[in-house]
């Protein structure tokens, strides 16, 4: 079965008629060659072996053919690397879907329906990364339509945080005291299927109008106590440059807002979207940051690398949003190894978010403990750089609650008790306010017959270490090292 194009070459990608041409010369690192046989080819770049399309191994798709040759024959390096050929040809239809899922032919009616409800859009690059012979694979998972997503339908909420309730304006949420989140466009370059914006897909791929965004930046001009924008949407950087360009300097000129930040997930999507004439533009409106969104290792590519690097020499910077996802990045070892690929690039992880309890996404969704237990299993394993912040957006607009392991075990006069990431338990003193005089430490040589805390209310201990410590068993060594040393000199 032969598989077309899907759009006309003429067809200009969503909200995009209006942009100026932005030239650029094709990266090598977004290079999609072939050789003569048709198939691609692996790329020696910096002595980095890279893939772009992971061979297939499963004979129901596709016989062994990859989907991105089968898509698209004829595409040339020039095209791959242009973001508007990317986003003229994402992959949308049900007959595409049909073909890369091999669905029978009783399964199509019910997938239909599926889309037509919360629709779907994968640029070819982001399909790229797809390992197709693993049906577990965390990219997939993150774009291609599931039918749980009609079987939980029924579960959750269409907007739990209740965002539409906090609206002061359309589109313009206001929540927090002194910032504002400015929801401007409805669409993406890629709809993640966890997406807690799912309840604005109907309303089709749109932007806001120009009288809904200038209502938006009067309400902010009327709000002194408004440091901060956030927009968002969709994916502002899908937006026409210019309406973008003229948003952001609008709300540049009022004298008390400080600071501009942008969402988006373009960086791990479209990487080539990010292009220098879109960062010099961004650069202009500085203070500004950008978060983005990566879930899992296998997005972190040069390809985002690159586009990353150049928010950074824009003097932009870029932090990470991830949403812990079931299946996808539910691990310590996952999160650990996304986040020191984060911090290679240069990217800070900012937040882990707790799925939200969103229709049509609760097989997403994981036990709070679990946020909890990486976050254990990161803090002091790691370097703090590396560490997010786990977070819950509470329902009914309650906002973001951060939520971490009890390191504070307990409170005795003017001291506390703590433990450290190894289990380490230790009592600290706590300055008293007009408490300037040190207290008396007790009588006593440490040889009581008290155990555990007792010991460290008593003061006859300062720490209780668990046994077989590594970092004390280090101590331990070193200290006999140097007695024997003293011994033989």
């Amino acid at each position: 079965m032969e598989h077309q194009v899907l759009v006309k070459e003429d067809e200009q990608p969503p909200s995009q008629s209006m942009t100026k041409e932005e030239e650029q010369p094709p990266s090598p690192l977004l290079s999609h060659p072939k050789n003569g046989t048709g198939v691609n080819d692996p790329l020696e770049i910096q002595g980095c072996k890279i893939h772009y399309i992971s061979r297939q191994k499963d004979e129901d798709l596709f016989r062994n053919d990859d989907i991105v040759s089968r898509l698209w024959p004829d595409v040339t390096q020039d095209e791959w690397n242009d973001w508007r050929w990317q986003a003229a040809n994402r992959v949308r239809k049900i007959d595409t879907l049909s073909a890369m899922l091999n669905l029978k032919p009783y399964q199509i009616p019910k997938y239909k329906r599926l889309i037509e409800t919360f629709h779907y859009s994968i640029t070819p690059y982001y399909l790229s990364l797809i390992d197709w012979s693993n049906p577990e694979d965390p990219v997939r998972k993150q774009c291609i339509p599931d039918i749980k997503e009609v079987d939980f339908q029924m579960v959750g909420d269409n907007d739990p945080l209740e965002e539409e309730e906090d609206m002061q304006v359309p589109g313009l949420v206001h929540r927090y005291p002194d910032r504002v989140l400015a929801v401007i466009t409805n669409t993406c370059a890629m709809y993640c299927r966890h997406c807690t914006r799912k309840r604005i897909w109907h309303e089709g791929e749109t932007i806001r109008s120009r009288k809904d965004l200038t209502a938006m930046i009067e309400y902010v001009r009327a709000t002194p106590e408004m440091r901060e924008v956030i927009v968002s949407g969709g994916d502002p950087l899908m937006m026409n440059i210019d309406v973008l360009d003229w948003f952001l300097g609008e709300l540049r000129k009022i004298s008390h807002v400080e600071v501009l930040r942008i969402g988006t997930r373009v960086p791990v999507v479209l990487p080539m979207r990010i292009t220098d004439d879109l960062a010099k533009m961004l650069a202009k409106h500085r203070p500004l940051w950008l978060n983005t969104q990566f879930n899992h290792p296998k997005e972190v590519t040069p390809e985002a690398q690159e586009a990353c690097d150049k928010l950074l020499r824009a003097g932009i910077p870029v932090s990470n949003q991830s949403v812990l996802l079931k299946g996808i990045n539910d691990s310590v070892e996952v999160m650990k190894e996304l986040c020191h690929a984060l911090q290679r690039i240069m990217v800070r992880p900012y937040y882990l978010f707790q799925c939200d309890p969103v229709k049509g996404v609760e097989h997403f969704r994981t036990s709070i403990w679990k946020g909890i237990e990486i976050i254990e299993l990161m803090r002091g394993y790691t370097g703090g750089l590396c560490v997010p912040t786990f977070v819950v957006d509470a329902p009914g607009g309650g906002g973001k609650i951060p939520l971490q392991p009890f390191y504070l075990l307990s409170t005795i006069d003017k001291d506390v008790i703590m433990r450290n990431y190894e289990g380490m338990i230790v009592k600290y003193y706590n300055p008293q306010e007009n408490d300037f005089i040190r207290p008396r430490r007790k009588n006593g040589n440490g040889n009581s017959k008290d155990s555990g805390t007792a010991q460290l209310i008593k003061g006859s201990k300062k720490a209780l270490v668990p046994e077989e410590n590594p970092r004390f068993r280090r101590r331990k060594q070193k200290n006999s090292l140097f007695k024997i040393q003293g011994e033989t000199t």
